[in-house]
C-alpha cells in the first residue's frame, strides 16, 4: 500500500525569499561602492590594458597614414611611409614604457 501512495511534492523556492536576496545583494554592492570598498583594482587594469593597445595602434596607424599621405604628394614612396611607421611605433613603445614605470595610485 505504502508504494501506490504520492510522495509530496517538493517546496518551491519561495519568490519573495529570491527577491529579498537579490536586494541585499545590490544593496551591499552600492554601498561597497559608496563606502569605496569595492574592488575596483579589475577596472583599473582593465583601462591600462585599453590605454597600451590604444598606444600601439594609434601609433601604427599615425606614422602609416601621415607617411602614406606625404608619400602620395611628394613622390617619395614608400620611403616616408616606412619612416614614419617605424617613428610611430618607436613613439608607442616609448609611452608605454612610460605607463609600466608610472606608481599605481
Amino acid at each position: 500500500m505504502a508504494e501506490n501512495e504520492p510522495e509530496p511534492e517538493p517546496l518551491q523556492e519561495d519568490a519573495r525569499l529570491a527577491s529579498l536576496d537579490e536586494r541585499l545583494r545590490r544593496a551591499k554592492h552600492q554601498e561597497a561602492v559608496r563606502t569605496g570598498s569595492a574592488d575596483t583594482k579589475g577596472d583599473a587594469a582593465y583601462r591600462l590594458g585599453n590605454r597600451v593597445l590604444a598606444e600601439l595602434i594609434g601609433g601604427m596607424v599615425g606614422g602609416a597614414v601621415v607617411g602614406g599621405t606625404l608619400d602620395y604628394f611628394l613622390g617619395t614612396s614608400p620611403w616616408l611611409l616606412l619612416a614614419l611607421l617605424f617613428l610611430g611605433i618607436i613613439s608607442a613603445f616609448r609611452n608605454i614604457i612610460r605607463l609600466s614605470n608610472r606608481r599605481p595610485e
